[in-house]
C-alpha cells in the first residue's frame, strides 16, 4: 500500500485521499457503521480515530482491514460515497470477527474464508442492485453465488491458501459462517 498523504486522484480515476477521508466521515453516521462499532467497542475492541483511514493503493482493492492497524480504504479506486460507506461496513465486519475470536488466523484459510463469507453475506456487498450493476444478472441465488465469487477473489490475495485450499476451505466453514450473523440477530 502506498502511504495516505497523496491527495491528487489516479490516473484510472478514482478520489483524492482528502475526498475519501470526507466520505469515511460521512459512513460514521450511517446506521450500520454506528451499530457495528458500537459492537465493536462493547466486544472490548477500541477504535481509535485513526482505525479508518483513506489511502492510495498500489493493488487493485478497495480497502482493506489488518489486525493492530485497522481499516484502509483505497480512495485511488472508489468515486462515491455508497463505495466508502460499503468497505467500511465489510471491512467493520472483519474487524468484529477479529476481536471476537481470539484465535482467529487470517494464514488459515478456513478463518479467513469464514470471515470473507460473513462480510460479504452481512456488508450488503452481495445486494442485487450492486450485482447488476457490476454485470451479474441472476434472479435466483444470486447472492450466495456473489458471496462464493468474492470470497475466492479474497482469498486469492492470501499467499497461504492455493487455490485448492481456498476453495475446500470455503466449502468447509460455509454453511457454519453464513449463519453466523453475529452481531447483527438476522442478516441485514
Amino acid at each position: 500500500m502506498a502511504d495516505g498523504t497523496d491527495s491528487v486522484p489516479s490516473a484510472k480515476g478514482g478520489m483524492t485521499v482528502d475526498d475519501c477521508e470526507t466520505m469515511i466521515q460521512r459512513s460514521l453516521r450511517t446506521p450500520t457503521v454506528k451499530f457495528l462499532r458500537e459492537h465493536l467497542e462493547k466486544s472490548g475492541c477500541n477504535i481509535a480515530s485513526n482505525f479508518i483511514r483513506a489511502v492510495s493503493c498500489n493493488q487493485r482493492m478497495s480497502g482493506g482491514y489488518v489486525r493492530g492497524e485497522g481499516i484502509v480504504v483505497c480512495s485511488n479506486h472508489l468515486t462515491i460515497q455508497d463505495e466508502v460507506t460499503q468497505v467500511v461496513i465489510h471491512e467493520l465486519i472483519h474487524a468484529f470477527d477479529d476481536c471476537r475470536a481470539a484465535n482467529l488466523d487470517w494464514t488459515n484459510c478456513a478463518h479467513h474464508a469464514c470471515s470473507e463469507i460473513r462480510a460479504g453475506h452481512l456488508s450488503g456487498d452481495c445486494h442485487y442492485k450492486r450485482e447488476l450493476l457490476r454485470g451479474y444478472v441472476k434472479l435466483r441465488g444470486h447472492e450466495q453465488d456473489c458471496v462464493r465469487r468474492r470470497v475466492m477473489k479474497s482469498l486469492a490475495n492470501n499467499p497461504y491458501c492455493s487455490p485448492a485450499a481456498a476453495k475446500d476451505a470455503m466449502e468447509a466453514v460455509w454453511d457454519t459462517c453464513y449463519n453466523d450473523t453475529k452481531p447483527f440477530h438476522r442478516a441485514p
